[in-house]
């Protein structure tokens, strides 16, 4: 991750597998139909939250293959991409690699990833384009979309009770009010809105908001765009968030949230909408209080229209050097399919797909994911955008704004040199 990929994988090598990997149909291909073993890479999400799921496309590639041995690897976020990284540079590669759908661009521009045939995948026709952007390039599709992570404000009714609020707000200054009153009653030591400083989607959906971007494209380049009067205008307001309501550890991302939410000691989060789930699981609620008693809203922007947020996800790919391609296209059309679908619903998720999106905002119980997710942005589709990830441009600005290190200003100056060193670098 602290490294280029082009460094762990030498583009030149690269680009002799994609020629060497036969049909341009890639996962639509016949290569490895007859292979023994698959490996799929997945993160802790699908470990943690659905097993099930990995078992149901197992049983149903298994049955169609007997003998085939099919052996998971499963990875944290912040670790997952240096090993693949490391691991792309040898023969010995997974075949099946679950990716953030932000982070499919990198990857594609290096040649990374086998191009599959979108025609082979159920609901293809309907992805997300949020989602079907992130695995295109160059006109080709260099993954298939696994889910949508959108996010919506999640808090405690009792909580919000005992301060004396009786419904979710439905604008921004209608929030703010609610949670003085909660910060009020609770004190110092509790969190009104439990905000991980380092949490970028959350950061960037306050830029956006205010009307500024990461990056523009101008001209055929990418320029780094946070220095703007509208993006300064979101960053500032972030901060006023860290500030008045944040009282953990401000140096946190926001990959253990649930898990600290379900400690009790903070009344809201922003956060993808698995997580408030997740947090009144008897496994991570420690107050034994938010089973029943968690309210999901639409989150108010402080523009007056719902924040746009991240329609984040993750995608499905194929390394090019995997030797058993139709075997891992045929996995991942399981498991992302119909009842791949229905049960990552079932546990919080946005579909990979239009079709069940609609139906989503049919069912009160998951009206507001769905209408959240109308609102949306998405990072900038620039050729050297997996560069500014991996050295957690984002994360470092948001962290050094939100500690005090450095001034709003400073912070996004900085941010921008970097950002403009690589966005353009393919």
């Amino acid at each position: 991750m602290k490294r280029k990929l082009a460094a762990a994988i030498g583009v030149a090598g690269m680009m002799v597998s994609i020629a060497a990997c036969g049909s341009d149909n890639g996962g639509g291909s016949d290569k490895g139909a007859d292979a023994k073993e698959l490996t799929v890479w997945l993160t802790v999400d699908a470990q943690n939250n659905w097993p099930e799921l990995v078992k149901a496309a197992d049983a149903a590639v298994v049955k169609n293959h007997p003998g085939l041995k099919i052996k998971h690897e499963y990875y944290g976020w912040p670790d997952k991409n240096t090993k693949l990284d490391a691991v792309l540079a040898t023969d010995k590669v997974p075949d099946v690699v679950e990716m953030g759908n932000s982070e499919m661009l990198g990857y594609m521009v290096k040649g990374a990833f086998a191009p599959v045939d979108p025609a082979k995948f159920d609901n293809s026709s309907a992805w997300l384009d949020g989602l079907k952007t992130s695995v295109t390039y160059e006109g080709k599709t260099y993954g298939v979309p696994y889910y949508a992570g959108g996010r919506v404000a999640t808090w405690r009714k009792d909580v919000m009770a005992a301060a004396g609020v009786k419904s979710v707000p439905k604008t921004y200054q209608e929030l703010t009010a609610d949670l003085d009153k909660v910060q009020k009653k609770q004190g110092d030591k509790f969190s009104a809105w439990y905000q991980p400083t380092r949490d970028w989607y959350a950061g960037m959906s306050f830029v956006y908001d205010a009307g500024g971007s990461i990056a523009k494209e101008e001209g055929g380049q990418w320029k780094a765009n946070l220095s703007s009067p509208e993006s300064l205008k979101g960053l500032n307001e972030f901060k006023n968030v860290i500030d008045q309501y944040m009282h953990g550890d401000k140096t946190k991302d926001e990959s253990d949230r649930y898990i600290v939410y379900g400690q009790g000691k903070s009344a809201m989060m922003f956060a993808a909408a698995w997580e408030g789930a997740t947090a009144a699981d008897p496994k991570n609620d420690k107050t034994g209080k938010l089973k029943d008693n968690l309210e999901n809203f639409v989150m108010p922007g402080p523009s007056g229209k719902n924040m746009p947020v991240f329609l984040g996800g993750s995608d499905l790919a194929v390394p090019v050097k995997s030797k058993a391609q139709a075997l891992a296209a045929e996995w991942i059309n399981a498991f992302t399919g119909p009842s791949g679908q229905k049960g990552l619903m079932a546990k919080g998720n946005l579909p990979n797909n239009k079709t069940d999106l609609a139906t989503l905002k049919n069912d009160p119980a998951t009206v507001v994911p769905a209408t959240a997710a109308e609102s949306n942005w998405f990072v900038p589709m620039a050729p050297g955008w997996g560069q500014v990830e991996k050295a957690q441009v984002l994360q470092t600005m948001l962290q050094n704004i939100g500690t005090g290190k450095k001034s709003v200003e400073a912070a996004a100056k900085e941010a921008d040199a970097a950002i403009d060193k690589v966005i353009n670098t393919k």
